[in-house]
Formats: structure tokens, C-alpha cells, sequence
């Protein structure tokens, strides 16, 4: 969207390791007020009902609220995923890519005609958590 930002994601496992849960954070380089976060859910699709193995399913859940929220479809690689989240306007085409320890997350705005024009492209790096606190 033309800003720079920065960004943290924080990724662990949910339901008995069968999913995925992913929270990003970000706020506008210029601009610390300019805060956005995201919660997304991945899983695979498996075997069941004819899907293939390699499809995954999300859910986008964002600082938008609630009518924002959606499912998405798509499919694993050997270097990633892409997930696409239908909105009424455009879809979301999320392309999830590792290397190492960088993580490369571009979204691209698909029309109705199938055209892609980019909305978001973040480059990342994997640092090792902050140990958790206890009282």
C-alpha cells in the first residue's frame, strides 16, 4: 500500500498441532499510529471428501472487525503456500514463500477478470522468541 512498515509475526501450532495460528503486527514507519494486526488460521485439507494433500484452509481475521473476516482455499509448495481469500470486490491472494530463515509473504489483489495487481509485500526474518515470564 505504498507505506513501509514494520511488521511481527508471531506463528505457533493450535488444536493438538493440527492447525497453524499466525498473529501479525504492524504499524506505518511514518506513521506509529498507523497500527494494523491480524490473526490467520492455516490447515491442511488432507485426504477427506476428495481434496488433494498438498491444499490448505485459512480463516483472515484482522483489526478491521468482523465483517472483514473470511475463509480461504489454496494449495502447498516445497518452498511455501499461496492462500486466496474472496472478499466481494477482489480476492487476496496471499503467495507464502521460506528460504532459510527468510519468509517472503506478497498479497496481490485479484479482480473479477483474473487480473493481479500488488497490494502488500513484506520480507522477513526469523529471530528466536523472548522466553515467556512466569510469576
Amino acid at each position: 500500500m505504498s507505506k513501509s512498515v514494520a511488521i511481527a509475526i508471531n506463528a505457533y501450532p493450535i488444536v493438538q498441532d493440527a492447525m497453524l495460528a499466525l498473529e501479525a503486527v504492524s504499524s506505518a514507519i511514518g506513521d506509529p499510529q498507523d497500527q494494523y494486526a491480524a490473526h490467520l488460521v492455516f490447515g491442511g485439507a488432507g485426504k477427506q471428501s476428495g481434496t488433494k494433500a498438498d491444499q490448505i484452509v485459512g480463516y483472515w481475521a484482522d483489526s478491521f472487525g468482523g465483517a472483514f473476516a473470511t475463509s480461504g482455499r489454496g494449495a502447498g509448495s516445497m518452498d511455501g503456500f499461496e492462500i486466496t481469500y474472496q472478499y466481494p470486490n477482489d480476492a487476496y491472494v496471499n503467495r507464502w514463500r521460506f528460504s532459510g530463515d527468510d519468509l517472503a509473504w506478497q498479497i496481490a489483489a485479484r479482480d473479477g477478470t483474473g487480473l493481479e495487481k500488488p497490494f502488500a509485500s513484506y520480507e522477513l526474518r526469523k529471530v528466536a522468541c523472548r522466553s515467556q515470564l512466569s510469576d
